[in-house]
């Protein structure tokens, strides 16, 4: 048993560099529309590395999301959320997450505190997480599984593109959910 699965009472990846695998993990969102519907995103291009250490306040995470990949399902909307109005992608081509503790909650989940910057604006952010366990896939890799969550105020990194409803509210929700499900693997 290593010092890190002492200190959380669970089996644990082992220490080291573990690599998201872009085609088996997703960075998405959510937002509300018209104050009701909720509408979801993705990032096609991504690319993040989980550092296990042996104590787990050594470990840490980190992850860019290229801003021009986001895709809603829909172009007209794609073509607005990546102009001035929200990511700027040609002033802000990446998003980045890099841990700065992390905590054992309780059983398998755990809060990475950490620096999310979007569109230039750097604030804290907590995710909760969720280890998932570990696995071998088909080729004999050992894989770590992990799902993350946040919700941010988007106006505070300068996102504050908007438009009254008549009924009351607002176009578009001032709160987004990203949500995170990350297959790694120990490069």
């Amino acid at each position: 048993m290593t010092v890190l699965e002492e200190q959380v009472g669970i089996e644990t990846p082992a220490s080291g560099t573990w690599v998201l695998d872009r085609a088996h993990s997703s960075v998405e969102f959510v937002a509300k529309h018209l104050m009701v519907t909720k509408v979801r995103g993705s990032f096609a291009e991504f690319e993040g590395a989980i550092h296990v250490a042996d104590r787990l306040e050594d470990s840490w995470a980190e992850a860019t999301m290229k801003t021009s990949s986001i895709s809603t399902g829909d172009a007209k909307r794609d073509g607005h959320l990546t102009s001035g109005d929200f990511l700027e992608i040609e002033s802000f081509p990446e998003m980045t997450f890099k841990s700065t503790a992390l905590k054992h909650v309780e059983d398998n989940r755990f809060e990475a505190m950490g620096d999310l910057s979007i569109k230039g604006v750097t604030k804290p952010v907590v995710l909760k997480v969720e280890y998932n366990g570990l696995g071998k896939s088909p080729w004999g890799n050992e894989v770590a599984f992990f799902s993350a969550s946040t919700e941010i105020n988007r106006e505070d990194f300068g996102m504050t593109w908007n438009q009254a409803l008549e009924s009351g509210g607002v176009l578009v929700s001032k709160k987004v959910k990203i949500e995170i499900e990350a297959q790694a693997t120990r490069s």
